[in-house]
């Protein structure tokens, strides 16, 4: 099969699977007569395999390693946790940021509701320069106490 069919076949763009065969993750053969890329059942496998690592947060280099291990003989399985296990605590990492952030925004919403409209002597916006940021506002309190 052509790029064009086994990307409709696995539900992704054929510049994606386009872009797996230049880094190297699908390896089709080119066709004597017409020297098109030819898709195999096999590469149908790997780009699967290749979609449910993404879903799983695996980046193309992750996916690159597990591979390379595998075709080198080894079982990729103690890597792939120990990937997966770095990704869920950078991921742990992020959510906690955007929770902050989510917090922050609340917060502003929630000072906001009683402020008025207008420069009030601002540069730009006086609801933002007027925010006070509970979350830092109570680190730093608790910061000056503590010296």
């Amino acid at each position: 099969m052509y790029v064009k069919q086994l990307a409709k076949l696995m539900g992704v763009t054929a510049d994606t699977v386009r872009h797996y065969t230049r880094i190297g993750l699908l390896n089709p053969i080119r066709s004597e007569e017409n020297g098109y890329q030819e898709y195999t059942k096999q590469d149908q496998q790997r780009l699967k395999f290749i979609i449910s690592a993404r879903q799983l947060g695996f980046s193309l280099k992750d996916i690159q390693h597990i591979i390379g291990e595998s075709e080198q003989g080894n079982c990729p399985c103690p890597l792939t946790r120990k990937l997966i296990t770095k990704r869920l605590e950078e991921t742990e990492a992020l959510f906690q940021e955007t929770l902050k952030l989510r917090n922050r925004m609340h917060a502003a919403l929630d000072q906001w509701d009683t402020s008025a409209d207008g420069a009030n002597a601002s540069d730009v916006c006086s609801l933002i320069e007027s925010f006070v940021d509970p979350i830092n506002d109570s680190a730093n309190k608790e910061q000056c106490n503590d010296d």
